[in-house]
C-alpha cells in the first residue's frame, strides 16, 4: 500500500461524526463538506468556531438572503479557516454585490464565488476581477447556453482570479471541451473539466492522460468519470504522478474511507465517496509539489472544485426533493 494518507481521511471521517452532532439540523453533505474543509487543512474541526461565524452571517444579513442558504455552514466554516472572519466576511459581501452589480444572479454558488475573490485578490482589484469573471462566464454562455448557469459561478470566479485572457481563455475552454465531448457523458460536467484544465494551464497532451487515468481507474472499477467527480479527474491528471500510483492510491483511500464510522454504503453514495477520497489524494500530491506557489495555487483549487461539486450536488438534492415534496401535496 502506497498511499500516505491515512491520517487524513481518518481526521475527516472524525471531523464529520464530531460535526454531525454539534449540527443536527443542518444538511448532511454541508457538515461533510465543513468537515473534509478542516480535514484538508490538517486540523480537528472547531465547531465552536464555525458556529460563530454562522451567527455572524446572521447577524448581517437578511432572512432571504442566500448567505443563509445550503452553503451558509461551508462558508462558516471558510470564514472559520480564516485569520479574521469578520473582515473577511465584510470582504465577501462587498464583492458579492459588485458580483450583483454586473447581473450575476443571487444564489449559493455566488457567495461562495464572493469569497473567492474576497480571499485570493486585493480590495484594489476586486472590480477587475469581477469583471473578468463576468466576461468569461459570458464566454460559456454564448457557447453553451442551455447548460451554463449558476453552478459556473464559480468556475468563472476561478478563472477571473488568473492573467488569462478571457478571450483566449473562453476560446481555450472550447478547444479542450470539443476535444472531451463524445468521451463522457453530461455536456455540463466536461465543460466544468475543460474549465478546470485551463486553469491548469494544460498542454494538449492532457486530453490523452486523462482518457488514459480513466480507462486505468476504471479496470479497476473506479468510476471517477462522472458528473460530480469529473473535474477532479481532471485535477489529477494535471498533477505530476505517475498514473499507476494515482489508480493504487485512489483504491486504497476510497476503501479506507468507506471503512470509517458514518461512510457505509448507506449512508454515502460511492460518487460522494470518491469526491472525497479524490480530493484528499490529489490535495496530499499538491502539497507533495516542490514549488511553493504551486502548491498553494494546486490546493486552492481542489479546495474551490470541491466545493463547487458539493454545491451542485446539494443543490440537485434539494431541488429534487422539493419537486417530490410538491408533487405529494398535489397529490
Amino acid at each position: 500500500m502506497e498511499y500516505t494518507g491515512q491520517n487524513k481521511l481518518e481526521l475527516f471521517a472524525d471531523n464529520a461524526q464530531i460535526i454531525k452532532k454539534e449540527f443536527a439540523w443542518q444538511n448532511t453533505l454541508t457538515k461533510r463538506l465543513a468537515a473534509l474543509l478542516y480535514a484538508q487543512e490538517g486540523k480537528r474541526i472547531d465547531c465552536e468556531a464555525i458556529r460563530q461565524c454562522h451567527a455572524l452571517i446572521k447577524q448581517n444579513t437578511g432572512a432571504f438572503s442566500a448567505f443563509r442558504g445550503n452553503m451558509a455552514l461551508c462558508v462558516a466554516a471558510l470564514l472559520s479557516l480564516s485569520p479574521d472572519p469578520q473582515e473577511v466576511f465584510s470582504e465577501t459581501l462587498n464583492v458579492y454585490g459588485l458580483l450583483k452589480d454586473v447581473k450575476f444572479r443571487a444564489s449559493d454558488f455566488l457567495v461562495v464565488a464572493a469569497f473567492q475573490i474576497a480571499t485570493q485578490s486585493d480590495a484594489a482589484d476586486y472590480g477587475n476581477v469581477v469583471i473578468r469573471t463576468r466576461s468569461f462566464y459570458e464566454g460559456m454562455k454564448a457557447r453553451h447556453f442551455f447548460y451554463t448557469g449558476q453552478d459556473d459561478y464559480i468556475f468563472a470566479a476561478m478563472l477571473g482570479l488568473t492573467d488569462l485572457d478571457t478571450a483566449a481563455g473562453a476560446e481555450r475552454i472550447e478547444q479542450l471541451y470539443n476535444r472531451l465531448k463524445g468521451e463522457f457523458w453530461g455536456k455540463n460536467s466536461v465543460q466544468a473539466l475543460a474549465q478546470m484544465l485551463v486553469l491548469g494551464d494544460s498542454e494538449d497532451s492532457v486530453a490523452d492522460r486523462i482518457l488514459i487515468l480513466r480507462d486505468e481507474l476504471r479496470a479497476q472499477k473506479i468510476k471517477l468519470d462522472k458528473a460530480y467527480t469529473l473535474p477532479v479527474l481532471g485535477i489529477l491528471a494535471l498533477l505530476p504522478v505517475e498514473i499507476d500510483r494515482i489508480v493504487r492510491d485512489i483504491d486504497t483511500a476510497q476503501d479506507a474511507l468507506r471503512e470509517q464510522k458514518g461512510f457505509g454504503p448507506l449512508s454515502v453514495t460511492t460518487q460522494e465517496l470518491l469526491l472525497y477520497a479524490a480530493s484528499i489524494v490529489a490535495g496530499d500530491y499538491a502539497e507533495s509539489v516542490k514549488d511553493g506557489l504551486l502548491t498553494a495555487t494546486l490546493s486552492t483549487s481542489i479546495t474551490n472544485i470541491i466545493i463547487a461539486q458539493q454545491a451542485a450536488m446539494i443543490a440537485a438534492i434539494s431541488a429534487s426533493t422539493a419537486a417530490a415534496s410538491a408533487s405529494s401535496a398535489s397529490s
